[in-house]
């Protein structure tokens, strides 16, 4: 997400029972934005090596909890007893080998591009007790324990130490925490990935040298560290071989090399590497081609490296235009292309035997299925084709198997949040969800709309997707609103969506329409699900927006409805959704009448010191025409360059502590909007960070969200 010539980059920043297909309808009975986000959403799915148990988080209300189940019969129970939200996000579960314990890290932002000064943990609180990242560690059965301060734990296979990482180092501690952690060993640089051998005896991890990185070894404090085949390449995502004798990393270029022209995308081209551990030496076993296509995949999971069965690899690549899962013989040959068609994967598993690889993907008998998820079971040898794990109008997501062969996800449909299911791999037993109890009772299931799926073309010929909702109020003509999500990377779906941050948005485009918006949530180019022209355009973002005009196109087909106000348009989004609301009102603000702009980029303009030190050092044919043209184009495509034209209202909403999105990007236009007598309305909230800690933030933010629409586009409302 960040441009080749450093442009201000954007960032973010029930599956088993089928819904009949019918137009949305909705009922016309309100509800609030209480109870429509009251509900508790799971995350963080992962299944224990061996004992059946699985785990998950749950936020609901801002309340965050890890639960637990174990098989045969999976009743879940809470692990830990949090009753008031503290802003403290739980991630990076992971269970011990024996299934006995869970770990996890308490704290921290980990949807952040960069730290705080200092390195400060997020306080959205406002606590004046400093939070800290944290390692915690509890008994399945049994109560929770702080182990220390850190990130990314990993359980030793022997069951007995957890490894993480601290201030770039790798640290360890026992797991029942029976003394304090220590500094595993000293190495230098940025070391972080600690992933442990099969017999627990040997830690691989990654160490980051600014421009290159190395895969290491450390095994006792007796030996040193051993680098594997160390080179000019940076190196990551080691990957154990069954037993314990060889490790798969991905290879990718250094940084450096001759400057390319900052409006020309250049391919990112890697290799699949074996290395034999007892050697240290390491080969190419598969390498990818030199289009921007086969460049190292940007999707979820990135090139999703597993050791399968029979000594194949497999791994995700967007070689053909779709990010699909391949399979490859460990003496290297030709890929095997496990799951062709037009459509992407995204959340990948294996099988406890490494037979066979779970995954979901946009595709199924239904034609709107590019606009869900569902669960497919593919063979890692290819001796058959895909077959169909879930089916129907629901969306399914974060596949987990336990070592009897128990299938667990995370699924929802377009009137039922996320939940946690489970259901039989192989036999015929349906589904059973786990956490249905959690759905509180007054929630608005059979009042919120079904969405439809529809499609319109932009000025350039490309076919845009996107979902609308519309509750039932006769033909009077009502106010719309254009919903464009952030990321860019992202799909908006025809139901609750497996992001918390896009569930949120889904939860109030339900509200606007039950409040008489017809709401259309636009899937722009750069977005995923389309495949990689419609997600990688070269002139894209920084590079000519031209992904505003899908979201021009979807206000322009909104106001062409019989049923909606032309002059009542409005726009709302968050990060680089709040980037193209506020392109919107700066370029358009004929169309769009109004907009609420959160956390969005305003500029996308700095310059580019890296590429002109390079091609000054090299002389490599980088002029400063090449600069000055990709400054021209960055700056034609912010929203900070339309001020002069922008003439609607609009809402500002920021956290101070934003790590995505400086807060400084909505100071400085609000600053120059307030110059021009532009009306617009600002909310700050102190100590907040992009991916909103707080129930009660998402709330405000929510609530000030629709009334802003509200009082705007209501009869006699000053629009200027």
């Amino acid at each position: 997400m960040v441009t080749r010539i450093r442009l201000i980059v954007s960032v973010l920043l029930l599956a088993a029972s089928s819904v009949e297909a019918q137009p949305a309808a909705g009922s016309a009975v309100p509800f609030t934005l209480e109870q429509v986000t009251g509900y508790a959403f799971p995350a963080d799915l992962v299944a224990a090596p061996s004992g059946d148990w699985i785990a998950w988080t749950s936020l609901q209300r801002g309340v965050r909890n890890i639960w637990v189940a174990k098989g045969p019969d999976f009743k879940p129970r809470m692990l830990t007893n949090a009753r008031v939200e503290d802003g403290q996000e739980l991630t990076n579960l992971a269970f011990s080998a024996d299934g006995r314990y869970l770990v996890w890290t308490r704290g921290g932002d980990h949807g952040s591009n960069w730290p705080a000064e200092g390195n400060l943990m997020p306080d959205p609180t406002s606590s004046p007790v400093q939070p800290k990242l944290e390692i915690w560690a509890a008994p399945v059965e049994g109560a929770p324990k702080l182990l220390a301060e850190g990130d990314m734990p990993a359980p030793a296979p022997r069951g007995d130490v957890v490894a993480f990482e601290k201030g770039g180092e790798i640290w360890s501690v026992p797991l029942d925490g029976s003394r304090p952690a220590s500094r595993l060993f000293f190495a230098r640089g940025d070391n972080a990935s600690p992933t442990w051998s099969p017999d627990g005896r040997t830690l691989a991890f990654v160490s980051e040298r600014e421009a290159h990185s190395f895969i290491a070894l450390y095994t006792s404090e007796s030996e040193p560290i051993r680098y594997i085949e160390p080179s000019t390449s940076q190196d990551s995502s080691p990957v154990w071989s069954p037993d314990g004798s060889r490790i798969l990393f991905v290879r990718r270029p250094g940084r450096g090399g001759a400057a390319n022209p900052p409006l020309m995308p250049r391919p990112q081209p890697w290799a699949i590497w074996i290395a034999d551990v007892r050697t240290g030496t390491a080969r190419a076993v598969w390498r990818s081609g030199e289009t921007l296509p086969a460049s190292y995949p940007r999707t979820h999971g990135g090139a999703n490296l597993r050791w399968t069965a029979g000594d194949r690899i497999a791994f995700l690549s967007y070689q053909d235009g779709w990010p699909h899962l391949y399979s490859v013989a460990s003496t290297g040959g030709e890929a095997l292309l496990l799951t062709p068609g037009e459509f992407m994967v995204e959340y990948v598993t294996a099988t406890p035997d490494r037979a066979f690889l779970i995954y979901n993907a946009n595709t199924g008998g239904d034609a709107d299925d590019i606009e869900r998820r569902h669960l497919f079971k593919v063979p890692v040898d290819g001796a058959t084709p895909p077959v169909a794990v879930t089916t129907g109008q629901g969306l399914e997501w974060s596949p987990v198997v336990t070592s009897d062969g128990t299938l667990a996800y995370l699924g929802s449909d377009a009137r039922k949040p996320p939940m946690t299911f489970v259901r039989s791999l192989s036999g015929p037993t349906g589904p059973r969800t786990l956490d249905a109890d959690l759905l509180p009772p007054g929630f608005p299931a059979a009042q919120l709309v079904i969405p439809q799926h529809v499609t319109f073309r932009a000025p350039d010929g490309t076919t845009v997707h996107g979902q609308l909702f519309k509750a039932s109020r006769g033909t009077a003509k009502q106010p719309a609103i254009v919903f464009v999500h952030g990321g860019p990377p992202r799909q908006m779906l025809l139901g609750w969506h497996y992001m918390f941050y896009y569930a949120n948005a889904y939860a109030v485009n339900q509200y606007l329409a039950s409040r008489g918006f017809v709401v259309l949530s636009v899937n722009y180019r750069l977005g995923i699900g389309y495949g990689y022209q419609f997600h990688q355009p070269a002139d894209g973002g920084g590079r000519g927006a031209s992904e505003y005009q899908d979201v021009l196109a979807g206000a322009k087909s909104l106001q062409a409805r019989a049923d909606v106000d032309p002059a009542r348009v409005g726009i709302w989004g968050g990060s680089y959704g709040g980037y193209l609301t506020a392109l919107a009102l700066g370029r358009n603000s004929d169309v769009f009448a109004a907009g609420v702009d959160i956390h969005g980029v305003h500029t996308r303009v700095m310059p580019p010191p890296d590429e002109i030190e390079t091609a000054a050092r090299l002389n490599d044919g980088l002029t400063p025409d090449d600069v000055a043209r990709a400054l021209q184009v960055a700056w034609q495509s912010s929203p900070d360059a339309y001020v002069a034209t922008w003439k609607s209202p609009v809402l500002f909403i920021h956290g101070d502590d934003d790590r995505n999105v400086r807060v400084t990007n909505t100071i400085e236009l609000a600053r120059r909007l307030k110059e021009r007598g532009v009306r617009h309305e600002e909310i700050i909230i102190p100590d907040e960070i992009h991916d909103f800690l707080l129930y009660r933030s998402w709330l405000r933010v929510d609530r000030a969200t629709a009334d802003f629409f509200e009082r705007v586009f209501s009869p006699g409302s000053p629009r200027t």
